[in-house]
Order: C-alpha cells, then sequence, then structure tokens
C-alpha cells in the first residue's frame, strides 16, 4: 500500500459535511444522486469521476453522518458500468439516472442451464430479422429477475463463429411478450433467483450495447465489476455480516471459553484483515493508474471461503439452538447487527448459514477463479483446450 490517508479536516470531508448540513442531514435518493455521490467513480454527469480516495471518503462522511444511499444491485454495479463503457449516448441518458436514483431495477441474464461455468458456450440465439432480434433459448440463477423492470442478456448472433467472437450484448425489458419466469427458491425458503426463458421475444436494436458480435468484450466488462462487487466486507457477497460484526457479538456477549472456537475466531479476524489489505492494495494500483487484473479473482476466491466461515463459525456459537431460525449466536439476537440491505432469506444468521454454501459457485465457481489465478498469476499453462478454431456449431455437432 502506497497513499496518505485524508485527515479528518480535509477539504473533500469538509465539502461532504456542508453539503448534508445544506440537505438538512437526511437528503433524498434523488439528491444524493444528483450530487454524484451514489457513484462517485463514474464520470460526469453521473458521477464525480472521483478517484478511489475521493470514493472512500464519501462513504466514510455518509456513513457517519447515517445517510443510507439505495442499493444499486445489478443496475449499479453491473449493468451500469456496462452501459458506461459501451453504450450510446442515448443509451446512457436513458437507463443511468434511474438506476442512480433507485427507480429501476435490473437482473442479469447470462447462466445457462448447460453452459454454468462455460459461459461463452452459451446457446441462447439472438436471431436479426429487420431493425429487430428474435430470441430463443433459456438462463437460469437469475437474481431478483421478478423484481427487475430491465435485464442485462447475452445470446449469441452468429453460431458459425468461434464461442467468444459471435455473442451480443442486450438491454431487455423484462415485461416483453415471449419471456416467462419460473421461479426456484432456495433452501432458506427465499425466492430470489430464477429460471428465464425466451420464446420468439422481440428486442428492437436499439436495445444491443455495443457493436454485433462484440458482446463477450462487453461481458468481461460486467464479470470484472461482478467479481469486486461480489467480494467487499460483507460475508455474503458483499452484504450481510461481516467477520467484524460476529466477532462483536461474541464480545457483546462475554467471548468464548472452548479453545478451538477461540481460536476459529481468531482466524476469522486474520482473513478479515488479509481481505482488508488487498482491497487496500486494489486501491494503490488505482492510484497509480493501473486497473485491477487477476487480484478480482483472489479476492473473491477468499472472500467467498470466508464467508462461509464467518456463517459456520456463527452457527456453531449457535450450539444446538441453531436448529432454530429464531436464535444467533450464543444467545444474541437472530437478526444480522448491521444496517446493509439483506435479500429476502439473509435477514438472520440462520438464513446466511444455509444461504453460504452458493458463495463458492455464484459470480464464478471458485475453480474458474483458481484457474484465473493459475494462469495470470502464477504463469501456469493454459488448460488444453480441444475446441480451439473450432465454430461453435462445430462444437455442438462434435
Amino acid at each position: 500500500m502506497d497513499f496518505d490517508w485524508p485527515t479528518d479536516d480535509d477539504p473533500q470531508r469538509l465539502d461532504i459535511r456542508n453539503w448534508l448540513h445544506q440537505h438538512g442531514g437526511d437528503p433524498t435518493q434523488e439528491a444524493l444522486a444528483t450530487a454524484g455521490f451514489v457513484a462517485p467513480h463514474w464520470p460526469k454527469p453521473y458521477g464525480l469521476a472521483a478517484d478511489p480516495i475521493h470514493q472512500l471518503i464519501i462513504d466514510e462522511e455518509l456513513s457517519a453522518a447515517g445517510v443510507r444511499r439505495a442499493a444499486g444491485g445489478i443496475g449499479l454495479g453491473w449493468a451500469g458500468p456496462t452501459i458506461l463503457f459501451g453504450g450510446t449516448p442515448e443509451q446512457q441518458e436513458r437507463y443511468l439516472w434511474p438506476i442512480l436514483t433507485g427507480q429501476e431495477v435490473w437482473c442479469q441474464l447470462f447462466s445457462e442451464p448447460d453452459s454454468g461455468s462455460d459461459l461463452a458456450n452459451l446457446a441462447t440465439r439472438a436471431v436479426r430479422d429487420g431493425d429487430r432480434y428474435i430470441v430463443n433459448g433459456s438462463k437460469i440463477w437469475s437474481s431478483g429477475a421478478h423484481r427487475s423492470q430491465f435485464g442485462i442478456l447475452i445470446a449469441r448472433t452468429d453460431p458459425d463463429v468461434p464461442k467468444h467472437r459471435g455473442v451480443s450484448y442486450f438491454i431487455c425489458p423484462m415485461d416483453t411478450p415471449g419471456l416467462e419466469l419460473r421461479p426456484i427458491v432456495d433452501m432458506t425458503t427465499a425466492y430470489s433467483f430464477n429460471q428465464t426463458f425466451f420464446t420468439d421475444m422481440e428486442l428492437p436494436i436499439e436495445n444491443r450495447i455495443g457493436e454485433e458480435n462484440d458482446g463477450w468484450r462487453l461481458a468481461k466488462v460486467t464479470l470484472g465489476n461482478e467479481r469486486v462487487s461480489l467480494s467487499g466486507e460483507g460475508a455474503l457477497w458483499g452484504s450481510g455480516p461481516s467477520a467484524t460484526d460476529l466477532l462483536d457479538v461474541v464480545r457483546s456477549a462475554g467471548g468464548v471459553e472452548d479453545p478451538v472456537l477461540r481460536d476459529r475466531a481468531s482466524r476469522l479476524h486474520i482473513e478479515g484483515e488479509i481481505l482488508r489489505l488487498i482491497r487496500l492494495r486494489t486501491l494503490t494500483s488505482q492510484l497509480q493508474g493501473r486497473q485491477p487484473g487477476p487480484e478480482a479473482s483472489v479476492r473473491k476466491a477468499l472472500a467467498d471461503e470466508h464467508g462461509q466461515n464467518v456463517m459456520r463459525l456463527a452457527k456453531d456459537l449457535m450450539g444446538a439452538q441453531g436448529m432454530l431460525t429464531n436464535t444467533g449466536p450464543l444467545g444474541q439476537p437472530a437478526e444480522f447487527p448491521f444496517t446493509q440491505s439483506a435479500v429476502e432469506g439473509w435477514q438472520n444468521w440462520h438464513g446466511g448459514f444455509l444461504f453460504s454454501p452458493a458463495l463458492t459457485i455464484g459470480g464464478g465457481t471458485s475453480e474458474v477463479q483458481r484457474n484465473i489465478i493459475a494462469e495470470r498469476v502464477l504463469g501456469l499453462p493454459h488448460d488444453i483446450d480441444v475446441q480451439f478454431g473450432n465454430s461453435w456449431t462445430q462444437n455442438q455437432t462434435g
């Protein structure tokens, strides 16, 4: 790490405090968006083109004032950056402001039943027909699609080229005729996921982001932002409690005497500190003008297993009462001791524990992340690809 932390009287801090005072200490989401505080790293007029230090100052000052920004989810973390990167000015003007103000919710339509980790092998087709595309196929694990107005969709537009080259990227209104959602209820009993079916669904050409068949390049922008977003401080994909939250619960209950549990608690603290330092290393890279690369995969691989460790220790600290949904660690409240918004089923320790096995699968499996680390950091050889050079159609027909 190589930067100086801003002092309490830093001019940027004072500017934010003055702005908060002018807005009565309780600004609306629209006011926060207009001021550039919702996504400060975005370019003007949508953000402040803020460097990483300025972003963290804004986060600290808003948090200290008790000001919460609406959870942007996939719209703010993944769709917005991709539209900024590859969208037209008209697309940016239409879609970015409602994302910032929280008026429109987005979902991701990437994974498919038969091409999970091998995302580029997707089979959903979008066939050009004049000034529209006809879409047929299926997506799965569409988080929050039943609450969303739009989805980011990748579909195959040219099956006769290698699988990474014939993909296009679309904005998909979720109320389009021909789109059907079927709920997937997980073992937390929450309805968070869906399988999405497209049957002769029509999308106008103006809903395509970027050039035809250039969608994989844009998808990598989305996936890079996804990995960073999913490796935040909270144990459940950047949300939920952190290791610090759990250890605070342990301290408030008088600690634990069992030496094995004490050792696991200390290991959680160490893991949390390692992840915090990796985040600061990433911050240094950004300040020096270097874009984060494989470290996004390092962070996510570590953060996923760390999240599972947090929830397992919480469960074990409940003892036999951990089988009940209305209990928390060491007799403390069942609800998470944090203020971030939670997805259905994650609001208490019991639901978080049941959900935690999904952490090492969603957003790119840990195996995929380790392959990226092995190849791009350790310099190990790529896996042998027996399909290299074939078109997508040739691969499907053997």
